[in-house]
């Protein structure tokens, strides 16, 4: 028996009607009759009446119906009780630069707000060296962008972005710009001067790799490691960069954004952390608060060219 299936039995009694309780409940209404099915089949007994205007309870129902509330009404005490006891703690979280820049500060104004007794520690570097780091134990949980398989690590996916690419748009040698609602190939960056991270970084890496689906090869002027140093060069004209989108700001006028069409041109980030078995408490709802703000900046579209996996 589950508490699913207290809650589908409660809410059709209430509503008196399974395609309303479904509705209620977001689920279609034959998961709903079949979940009340079999919770009957489990009670070996009849729950509920279909009449052709609804349902009502037996008498077996009634009885059944004060104890699934009661039963309910306990869970969620239990529910918040854990939600109230205050963690402690100190959680070590590692982001990339352009990570940082979009998640890093709501980050920390969630984490202030539910849980102000625990202590965090951003750390802001490269993905390979985010890697290196859970790898050691020196971080708790970090968003990647790709895996160490051979180690216990538990990971689940975030969301994908599309890249893009970022220059002043007086670049010499900077292609048409695509119709609407069209992006960029990267063909057309074949001879764009372009300045873009170390091969140890993995969003270098995931170009590499596109330019490379594309047959091309790119052709970079300059390679630096710091983010706020690769802006600088592109605003001062030096060239041009491949960047996820959250490493411009929504509203930089100075600056020419545009995504980049080729099905290659992506990267997906993945929360990775130590196993579960190794994580606090603290860091365990650490990482559901990092998973919750992806989702809600990703669907408020302030995480720019970014989609949910």
């Amino acid at each position: 028996m589950e508490l699913r299936q207290l809650r589908y039995f409660v809410r059709t009694v209430e509503c008196g009607s399974m395609g309303r309780a479904a509705q209620e409940l977001g689920v279609v209404t034959s998961a709903l009759s079949q979940q009340i099915s079999r919770l009957e089949g489990e009670l070996a007994t009849r729950l509920l009446q279909r009449k052709g205007t609804g349902v009502v309870p037996t008498e077996a129902g009634l009885a059944f119906l004060q104890q699934a509330q009661l039963t309910l009404r306990h869970a969620e005490q239990a529910v918040q009780a854990a939600q109230h006891q205050r963690l402690s703690g100190r959680v070590s979280v590692g982001l990339a630069p352009t990570t940082a820049s979009v998640l890093g500060l709501p980050l920390l104004q969630a984490m202030r707000t539910r849980y102000p007794d625990v202590r965090l520690h951003l750390v802001e570097a490269m993905s390979g060296h985010l890697n290196a780091m859970l790898n050691a134990r020196q971080l708790d949980l970090a968003v990647v962008f790709a895996t160490d398989t051979a180690r216990r690590w538990s990971v689940q996916p975030l969301l994908r972005e599309g890249l893009f690419l970022l220059a002043r748009p007086d670049l010499p040698g900077l292609p048409p710009r695509p119709r609407a609602g069209r992006g960029l190939r990267l063909a057309a960056l074949a001879d764009l001067p372009l300045v873009l991270p170390t091969g140890a970084h993995g969003l270098r890496h995931r170009v590499d790799t596109a330019f490379a689906a594309a047959r091309l090869q790119p052709r970079v002027v300059a390679e630096i490691d710091s983010l706020a140093l690769v802006m600088k060069a592109v605003r001062a004209g030096l060239g041009a960069s491949i960047q996820p989108g959250a490493a411009a700001p929504v509203d930089d006028a100075d600056l020419l954004i545009q995504a980049l069409a080729d099905a290659a041109a992506a990267r997906d980030n993945l929360l990775a952390s130590l196993s579960d078995d190794e994580l606090s408490p603290a860091a365990l709802a650490t990482r559901v608060v990092v998973a919750e703000l992806a989702r809600a900046l990703v669907a408020e579209g302030r995480w720019r060219g970014a989609t949910l996996l």
